[in-house]
């Protein structure tokens, strides 16, 4: 009986084991935003405005009332056949930070934002075209998120901004096992890779300087302590149950033979 009671307590202490190998992360790891108040304003200062990289892809269409002469400044491939309308053509911001704008020429936009290259455009066609009026529009503007999120993967942006909220959003929002107070925004700028981390669960994250994402940043999200350990202890955990389905087994047989 001696030894039965001991086999008992040794499946206990294999239970005890399992339920702290599945515990659950504190509110603490998992809570945005948790300084702020009921009631709180937050003034939003940031004043992110996007600008253009290397190998972006820009729309740029130049119009006015009189059709015949902006026609010559905007780009069109394929032709007016079957009631089907050309493509128009946009412009890769090559490694020097420069796109080949017809009649113009070579015009240098890496590091300008959309405004500012809608006033440099405007200069130079004032020569050529009366009030142009100019629209352009980043085409391949996407962000990638990594990690403990619901649903990792990369997300074209159809706005001319996105912050890192909706970026998760768009991924299904952090896992339970997500680590929220050090996220990970990794960012290019023409080769040099800057990494920034920032902090979800404080209300200063909304006035990081990497709140506002740029077009291919890349979000990522390491997991917390709690799916580290859990990790860690897989392999332990299918030891323990080995273990305890053989001890269940020996105790049913010593039952069996003692009765």
């Amino acid at each position: 009986m001696i030894k039965i009671n001991n086999i008992l307590t040794s499946i206990l202490t294999l239970t005890l084991l399992a339920s702290i190998i599945t515990s659950c992360a504190s509110r603490k790891e998992v809570v945005y935003f948790q300084n702020t108040g009921d009631f709180e304003t937050l003034v939003d200062k940031n004043s992110f405005t996007p600008k253009f990289k290397v190998d972006d892809l820009v729309s740029i269409y130049v119009s006015t009332l009189d059709s015949e002469a902006s026609a010559p400044f905007n780009l069109f491939r394929g032709a007016s056949e079957g009631g089907l309308r050309p493509e128009q053509v946009d412009y890769l911001i090559d490694k020097d930070g420069e796109i080949d704008f017809p009649v113009i020429g070579k015009i240098k936009i890496a590091g300008l934002s959309a405004e500012e290259v809608r006033i440099l455009l405007r200069d130079r066609l004032s020569e050529y075209l009366k009030d142009p009026i100019i629209n352009i529009r980043l085409r391949n503007f996407s962000v990638t998120v990594l990690g403990e999120v619901n649903r990792p993967g990369t997300y074209p942006v159809n706005g001319e901004r996105i912050n890192v909220l909706e970026a998760l959003g768009l991924a299904g929002d952090l896992t339970i096992k997500g680590k929220r107070e050090n996220v990970m925004v990794i960012r290019d700028f023409d080769g040099t890779k800057v990494y920034t981390r920032i902090n979800l669960t404080n209300k200063d994250a909304l006035s990081s300087p990497v709140y506002y994402l740029t077009q291919n940043d890349v979000v990522y999200v390491e997991p917390n302590n709690s799916a580290i350990k859990t990790s860690s202890l897989d392999n332990r955990a299918s030891i323990y149950v080995s273990i305890a389905s053989l001890l269940i087994t020996s105790t049913v047989l010593l039952i069996t033979r003692t009765n």
